[in-house]
């Protein structure tokens, strides 16, 4: 019901949302805050504080534009996110190259779905299913509607070597900046003032695959309208050697995350191994 409103209203919902998250239930405050410190040392407690209020409306504004996308139009959907620079991706696309979209939780990583209304190329994310079957639901619904195929992270290695031999050209979707579990395969980067972990997942598989390796980056020009761009990580993987792929990752999104700081996912525990 919420998600038939149009959005001028559902803005003004997250603006609720905003004073009753940051200023009452605080969520998390603690954590974005020690983060944000940590990352941004040269910063007083002022500016930090000033990082902090604008991630929390930014994380609020996200939760009701990713739900704007069960009713959402096609032609709303494109005016909201456009390609800054789509020659890049056409190109590998168009020459038989399948794309590895090496993703974050930076911008607004959930429009990631309106992709296969801008390209004409089958697109699949790997997602981790959440514990909550209605919430897990409700996740593939707004996610599958424009046409991405779903995989639970677990069938991803697989999915994606048994496409190697598929005429079908495709984007594959992998967001590589969660905490990773304790007993992962990872590789410990500088990253943001501090050494952390970061799944191997992407690196193995496009070594594997040789498929080209794109960092998709959210530009933010309005509220609610947004830009893709897309930086070229490695163009020819099986050429690399050792862990140079998610290396540039990192390095890619940290300068992202420096250019527009509001614009991550500060709420998470993301250095739960290095802090153990």
């Amino acid at each position: 019901m919420l998600s038939v409103l149009p959005m001028r209203l559902l803005y003004f919902f997250s603006d609720a949302i905003y004073s009753l998250v940051y200023y009452i239930l605080q969520y998390r405050k603690k954590v974005v805050f020690n983060n944000l410190s940590k990352a941004f040392p040269e910063k007083n407690e002022r500016e930090i504080r000033k990082i902090s209020k604008r991630f929390y409306r930014h994380f609020c504004d996200i939760i009701f534009e990713s739900l704007k996308t069960l009713t959402i139009s096609k032609e709303e959907a494109r005016n909201r996110l456009s390609l800054n620079n789509p020659e890049i991706i056409e190109d590998f696309l168009e020459s038989g190259r399948n794309v590895l979209l090496y993703a974050a939780h930076q911008g607004n990583w959930e429009l990631l779905v309106y992709l296969p209304l801008m390209l004409t190329y089958p697109s699949n994310t790997f997602y981790r299913p959440l514990n909550n079957r209605y919430f897990n639901g409700l996740i593939l619904l707004i996610r599958e509607r424009f046409g991405v195929r779903c995989v639970e992270e677990f069938k991803g290695y697989r999915t994606i070597i048994a496409q190697k031999n598929n005429p079908e050209v495709v984007m594959n979707c992998i967001i590589g900046d969660q905490s990773p579990r304790r007993k992962s395969a990872i590789h410990w980067c500088d990253f943001l003032n501090r050494k952390t972990a970061f799944y191997l997942g992407a690196n193995t598989i496009s070594k594997k695959t040789n498929d080209v390796v794109l960092f998709p980056r959210f530009i933010k020009i309005k509220r609610g309208n947004y830009q893709l761009h897309f930086d070229l990580i490695e163009e020819f993987p099986s050429r690399t050697e050792g862990y140079n792929i998610v290396i540039e990752y990192a390095r890619c999104l940290e300068n992202t995350i420096v250019q527009s700081p509001e614009m991550w996912l500060w709420s998470h525990r993301r250095w739960k191994l290095s802090e153990a």
